[in-house]
């Protein structure tokens, strides 16, 4: 279970449930919901990344499948025999890559979201269909962060891989080939690869064309709330379910975090603060602003946008384990409570230190960026060190928010969702820094909008207006402080210099 969620006895779980499936950045999960959103039970089960190189970030694709299997038998073992899942709902970490055969056997290592090795062919394509067209055409830029430059660099340095590959599956996606036997994906997946139409909602055949990637490879593009199967007889008999058992598609987390967090209207923007941090605003139509990337929402004729930054929660899990948990050991809810304790002691503009807290071997905004702290001197210690490793976070995000402002968005608050939402110093820090009012969504919205599109699917909810007001309860509201925004106010050129001069050029 999360911080802020008591764990509750099997005798206590409603006769009824809804579960979802979660192929995360480090573990899948499974979770149970009672059918007013709330979590009750959660099982993990972890799998490792590697990478040869710098930038490069891996995963065994047959771990994640086998840890979804596993973290969903183990959850149904808790839940008992006595009580009934009305449904499963799946999402995953996004967008990372894997190619499997026709046999669905991964011909490889999944690349993940953060694996930055593809930068020459993102440029390429950036020069070779230019900004404008291709931003209008797929709500994106090419970056080194998208699928279709992964493919095209594992085509040129990997091609056996595709030239074995029947189908071009996502985290989320090998999991429910894996419980139903079906191939499927949906929008908010798809826009993922810089492949999608993001107004047509279907694989561009410009694209694909262009770029030699055939048709084929591309599932079946299907909604989120819909659902795609029932269990196989023998995952059902494996993980204690019915084959009859129905399956719903889901979307990507951060684009489920935005329902969960009850983003369905232009306003509010949801931070999924996780190990990295998606930011996500509901929109009738695609903003201009090119900076700013577009998903279509997991619920009926919307859209969201989408900034993100790949290592924030990791930031905070670093200073943690590196200035509370020793070297030796990982930070745990002890080390953690006095990280956010002592954080909120030192103040605003950590005594002279300013982090930029690029932990991940560059960005997805730009693949050159690195960590850097300036300022420091034998007086600080370690919460000023952390507090600016936090700080630094909260002013990328207000850099973030400020795009979605000159798209013309309205931005009326944050909500923070996901395990760093505990970190009450944190909240505080980001409102101050963003002049925002900061609400705390309990729990984990990204897992909270994947059940209640479990719940719409199945026909337990109306609509998504529905599951809403059903499932999302608002937490604790942090308002900024005007004399501490002013202050942050005065740090931000020091800090867009810093991210300015922070880059590592490759010879």
């Amino acid at each position: 279970m999360t911080s802020g969620e008591a764990p509750v006895e099997r005798r206590d779980l409603p006769a009824e449930l809804l579960v979802t499936v979660d192929v995360a950045t480090s573990a899948a999960r499974a979770s149970a919901f009672d059918l007013a959103g709330r979590r009750l039970l959660e099982t993990r089960r972890p799998y490792p990344t590697t990478g040869e190189e710098p930038g490069w970030s891996e995963q065994d694709p047959r771990e994640w499948r086998s840890a979804a299997v596993g973290a969903l038998a183990a959850l149904v073992r808790e839940i008992g025999p006595r009580r009934r899942v009305l449904g499963i709902g799946l999402t995953g970490q996004c967008p990372t890559i894997c190619l499997v055969d026709a046999r669905g056997r991964p011909t490889g290592p999944g690349l993940m979201y953060r694996d930055n090795r593809a930068e020459a062919e993102a440029a390429w394509m950036r020069e070779r269909f230019g900004d404008a067209w291709i931003h209008e055409r797929t709500g994106h830029l090419p970056a080194a962060f998208h699928i279709a430059p992964k493919l095209l660099w594992l085509r040129r340095h990997r091609p056996e891989r595709l030239r074995e590959a029947a189908l071009a599956l996502q985290p989320r996606d090998l999991a429910l080939l894996e419980l139903t036997g079906e191939a499927a994906t949906d929008g908010s997946h798809a826009a993922a690869t810089l492949l999608f139409g993001l107004r047509a909602r279907a694989w561009d055949p410009e694209l694909l064309h262009t770029l030699d990637l055939p048709a084929s490879l591309w599932p079946a593009v299907r909604p989120s709330w819909e659902v795609v199967g029932t269990l196989r007889p023998v995952i059902a008999a494996r993980v204690g379910l019915p084959a009859s058992t129905p399956v719903v598609l889901g979307g990507a987390d951060s684009q489920a975090c935005a329902l969960g967090g009850g983003v369905v209207t232009p306003g509010p923007v949801s931070e999924m603060a996780g190990s990295s941090t998606c930011l996500n605003a509901a929109t009738p139509a695609p903003l201009p602003e090119i900076l700013v990337t577009h998903y279509p929402h997991v619920i009926p004729g919307m859209f969201t946008t989408e900034t993100g930054i790949n290592t924030t929660g990791a930031a905070a899990a670093w200073a943690a384990d590196l200035l509370y948990g020793g070297r030796r050991r990982h930070a745990g809810p002890r080390d953690y409570a006095l990280l956010d304790a002592e954080t909120a002691t030192v103040p605003p503009g950590s005594d002279g230190l300013l982090a930029l807290p690029v932990l991940g071997e560059g960005e997805r905004i730009d693949p050159h960026l690195r960590a850097a702290v300036t300022g420091l001197s034998l007086r600080h210690g370690r919460a000023e060190i952390a507090r600016a490793v936090l700080e630094g976070v909260a002013m990328t995000i207000r850099t973030h928010l400020a795009l979605l402002t000159r798209g013309g968005a309205p931005v009326t608050e944050l909500r923070v969702s996901g395990g760093d939402a505990r970190l009450r110093t944190w909240n505080r820090i980001k409102a101050d820094v963003t002049g925002l009012p900061v609400t705390v969504i309990p729990g984990d919205a990204a897992v909270t909008g994947v059940a209640m599109l479990t719940g719409i699917g199945t026909g337990l909810y109306r609509d998504a207006q529905d599951a809403v007001a059903r499932c999302v309860d608002a937490g604790e509201t942090f308002l900024p402080d005007p004399g501490t925004h002013a202050r942050y106010r005065e740090l931000m050129p020091a800090f867009d210099a810093l991210m300015a001069a922070a880059e590592v050029r490759r010879g």
